[in-house]
């Protein structure tokens, strides 16, 4: 304990004496922050000091930024050439990308720069996601045909699809790719990893539970003009679109089980659980519940008033309700003439398996919902939604098709 007490102070005082000339005009708090820290970090604290003293002049501050709010596992064992090279491919990012330019730099070390967003396991992913991406966006001026370019494409590029069988919930980009499954947190991270790498502030939202009860899920969200929105790595046509927007929207503001979080590489106050850790408190969060709810109620308020349905199409009416046995499928909801009132597709074996087709019918009606399969038979299933009730919205119908 002697030996690691000494050479953390000396650590601290070389940063002292270092940070006297080329960082005089750092933060007084962050300075502190970075002094305390690199001094916690004992043996390895002569690490992070020379990732600082070899650290391009221009990246000097997002370096210490990074180091000064690192979690203690990695302010323990991270190496200089580790830190050096990930804060090198982050500032490409920022010399090459018209977006990233502009960026203030409270966003972009918060955002963009740090190599983690979860407990994942540490690795250097950007110079991979670079190869892949930057021939897609190398010509994009505007971030958000960036962002709907990356989103679309890169789900092929990785090759990994949504599967419960993947080894932990938590894995990093190369873990994933490795065996070409994730969960939805893996997912998440692959894709907000791929987003940090071409320079758009990205991070981890999520809930540890739904107050429906239906488990928890994670989503990444991206910073457009000063305004976060959230998109999956299976994308909708547009962003703040996804089947879970109303389960978020219903979030139970009086339990913090129930809220919606999103991470941050410095310290909150509040904490982005984690329901494989749940005594882990080392990633900072932010309460973003509000952002949900109001969201939510703002596009209901603009949709039409109708019975939710909840629509699911599995291979055989006898056969399992896995993952595997769902069906990605066009599904169209008729009246008793045969006129079209709702269509929509059904979430597939890779989707999340709290992804699901949520339709507004209208109320008091005898619908069918059906589908026509590749060999041109009809499978239909009656669709009967309750009669309106003032200031009531009712609980969803559920209805299963099936191929078989």
């Amino acid at each position: 304990m002697k030996k690691i007490s000494l050479i953390a102070s000396l650590a601290a005082g070389a940063l002292l004496f270092s940070c006297s000339d080329p960082y005089k005009g750092l933060d007084p708090k962050l300075a502190a922050d970075l002094q305390a820290n690199i001094a916690a970090a004992g043996e390895n604290g002569q690490e992070l000091l020379a990732a600082l003293e070899q650290a391009p002049e221009n990246q000097k501050e997002g370096m210490a930024y990074l180091i000064a709010y690192m979690p203690e596992g990695d302010r323990d064992t991270l190496k200089a050439g580790f830190l050096l090279e990930e804060v090198g491919w982050a500032y490409k990012a920022r010399e090459t990308f018209p977006w990233t330019r502009t960026l203030p730099d409270s966003v972009f070390y918060n955002d963009v720069l740090p190599y983690a967003s979860m407990n994942e396991h540490r690795e250097p992913w950007r110079a991979m996601f670079w190869e892949k991406l930057y021939p897609l966006v190398d010509s994009i001026t505007d971030v958000r045909a960036a962002i709907d370019t990356i989103n679309k494409q890169l789900q092929y590029l990785v090759k990994v699809e949504y599967n419960t069988k993947r080894k932990k919930p938590h894995q990093s980009p190369g873990e994933s790719m490795e065996i070409g499954m994730a969960s939805c947190s893996g997912l998440s991270i692959l894709l907000t990893d791929a987003f940090r790498t071409m320079g758009i502030p990205s991070r981890i939202a999520g809930t540890p539970l739904w107050v429906s009860k239906e488990g928890n899920h994670n989503w990444t969200e991206v910073w457009i003009d000063g305004q976060w929105y959230f998109t999956e790595y299976y994308p909708t046509p547009a962003l703040n679109h996804s089947w879970f927007l109303e389960r978020a929207g219903k979030a139970d503001k009086s339990d913090p089980i129930y809220w919606m979080y999103a991470t941050s590489w410095k310290p909150t106050g509040l904490h982005f659980p984690m329901v494989w850790d749940k005594d882990n408190e080392n990633v900072p969060g932010i309460d973003v519940t509000d952002f949900y709810i109001d969201l939510y109620n703002a596009q209901m308020a603009e949709a039409k008033n109708g019975a939710p349905v909840v629509i699911r199409v599995f291979k055989a009416e006898d056969g399992g309700r896995s993952s595997a046995d769902r069906v990605a499928q066009d599904v169209k909801v008729v009246d008793a003439d045969g006129n079209m009132v709702a269509a929509g597709k059904t979430a597939g074996p890779t989707a999340d398996m709290n992804d699901y087709l949520t339709l507004y019918l209208p109320f008091g009606k005898e619908l069918k919902a059906e589908f026509t399969d590749a060999a041109g038979t009809v499978h239909s299933a009656p669709v009967s939604t309750p009669k309106a009730r003032k200031g009531e919205q009712p609980a969803p119908i559920e209805i299963e098709l099936y191929l078989e």
